[in-house]
């Protein structure tokens, strides 16, 4: 989904003339009203005008839905939901009925998302489709996980040093998964001081701060997910059927939601974001800016 709103966006820029023509928006907390004067606004310089909406939560799509009823055609507007959204949600009906479309992200399993990882690996990053299937086997079925995995063998073989099987085991996350499972464990309602410890050893063993970032942002996704569903009065078997991870992962998530609360949960995705774009933008330390991070959430 990052890769294919990235390459709209790209085509969409190609025009604009002024850093005016584009305004991108968070998901979470955003308003309807708010998207409406975005999506109304004119543009200033530039041909048209850009509006991205990035990530907005699944159980709070259909409220944005009154915004997009008219879109003028000056404004080119993209939205990505963070979960999945039923052939009857409000904000999908009216995307389509403004002329616009609608696009699934699918989640890639088995003989698909090894014929992926092959491809990326390939063309991408230079390696080789052996190198591929080791890291399908040792990672979780997520894209951008497979992805960022592959991006690091590359960087290492890029210093000249050879893959072998003990470096490549020694340098993928999947041999830190059940490390991984205990800091998502220890997350909410709020981090533990023992979710701060496990950060910590997981940098230390050389995952990229960012990394363990991105795993904390795709638990409270999930958690976020399944309380919507709570909320909606989905059984536990129901959310199980529904959701493509592992039938006790989505049971932990199940049992953390009925503690949790969504804006809470919604608040702690805005603060993952927010770090991730101050470790990239040179503003802060990803190592400190993780523990900063951790005891605010």
């Amino acid at each position: 989904m990052e890769e294919r709103s990235r390459a709209i966006l790209e085509e969409w820029r190609h025009d604009l003339v002024s850093d005016f023509g584009l305004e991108t928006m968070e998901g979470a907390g955003l308003t309807s009203a708010r998207l409406q004067d975005a999506v109304l606004q004119a543009p200033f310089l530039d041909p048209h005008r850009v509006v991205f909406v990035r990530m907005v939560p699944a159980n709070r799509a259909e409220g944005l839905a009154p915004a997009v009823q008219q879109i003028p055609p000056t404004t080119r507007l993209l939205i990505t939901v963070a979960g999945r959204l039923g052939s009857t949600n409000k904000l999908a009906k009216a995307i389509a009925a403004a002329g616009g479309a609608v696009e699934e992200s699918q989640h890639l399993k088995g003989r698909a998302l090894s014929e992926w990882a092959a491809k990326r690996a390939q063309e991408k990053h230079g390696l080789t489709a052996a190198i591929a299937a080791q890291v399908v086997r040792v990672s979780p079925p997520d894209l951008g996980v497979i992805d960022s995995e592959l991006k690091k063998l590359a960087a290492y073989k890029a210093t000249g040093e050879k893959l072998t099987t003990e470096v490549m085991s020694e340098l993928l996350a999947g041999g830190r998964e059940d490390e991984i499972f205990r800091l998502t464990d220890n997350l909410l309602p709020r981090p533990t001081p023992q979710a701060l410890e496990i950060a910590r050893n997981l940098t230390r063993s050389g995952l990229q701060p960012t990394s363990v970032a991105y795993r904390m942002a795709r638990h409270y996704a999930l958690v976020l997910e399944v309380k919507a569903r709570q909320e909606r009065g989905e059984s536990l078997q129901q959310v199980q059927e529904e959701i493509p991870e592992h039938r006790f992962v989505v049971q932990k998530a199940f049992d953390a939601a009925q503690n949790a609360s969504g804006d809470r949960l919604e608040k702690a995705l805005q603060q993952i974001r927010d770090y991730e774009w101050e470790v990239k933008s040179g503003q802060v330390d990803a190592d400190l800016g993780l523990d900063v991070l951790l005891t605010r959430l």
